[in-house]
């Protein structure tokens, strides 16, 4: 009932017909899964720890940018809300967004397709540093969903089933939806 909520909400804003069909095009879809067990400590990312391991459950160490997921953390477990930017409900491309601007000083384009002109450089999946954007296609081919890049085949991301958390690559339908990586100038990495 939340979900209907949500697009009741959205669909009673002021947009212009380009935008809501655009909006239509590209909305996420709604993708069913469990929240991924982290495989550095057993846990799942919606436990709270503390110390060596952020809250989303991911085990750092000296390498891993901490103002990235110090970030995260804050977004972490904001329900997902189609069109929504606050921390009452959030969607993949706001999140992605807000993640940049607060990390990396960076204003990226607001819809999901778009961030990949943002991009400097666009990148395979084994090609993938802590940072980087992931693409994911929809059941129609077009880009409709974004998440960023952590480790070790997870991405962080606001799920439509989930709100923001910790989702492996290797889940069948990420696996099979995942389109490229966008790399941007601004991210630097230690690994």
């Amino acid at each position: 009932m939340g979900s209907c909520n949500a697009i009741k909400k959205f669909l009673n804003t002021q947009l212009e017909d380009e935008d809501y069909i655009v909006g239509q095009l590209y909305a996420d879809e709604y993708v069913s899964e469990t929240p991924v067990t982290l495989p550095s400590s057993g846990r799942t990312g919606s436990e709270s720890v503390s110390g060596n391991v952020s809250r989303c459950g991911i085990e750092l160490n000296d390498k891993d940018n901490r103002k990235l997921y110090s970030a995260i953390d804050s977004w972490y477990g904001t329900p997902y809300q189609y069109g929504g930017c606050s921390t009452s409900g959030i969607d993949c491309s706001c999140f992605v967004g807000k993640i940049f601007s607060s990390v990396y000083g960076v204003k990226l384009h607001r819809v999901a397709n778009d961030i990949q002109q943002d991009m400097d450089k666009m990148i395979g999946r084994n090609s993938l540093r802590e940072g980087d954007v992931v693409f994911f296609t929809n059941s129609n081919g077009k880009v409709s969903h974004v998440g960023i890049y952590l480790k070790d085949d997870l991405f962080v991301h606001s799920s439509t089933s989930n709100g923001v958390t910790v989702s492996s690559l290797e889940n069948n339908y990420w696996k099979k939806h995942f389109y490229k990586g966008g790399r941007h100038k601004a991210v630097t990495t230690n690994y």
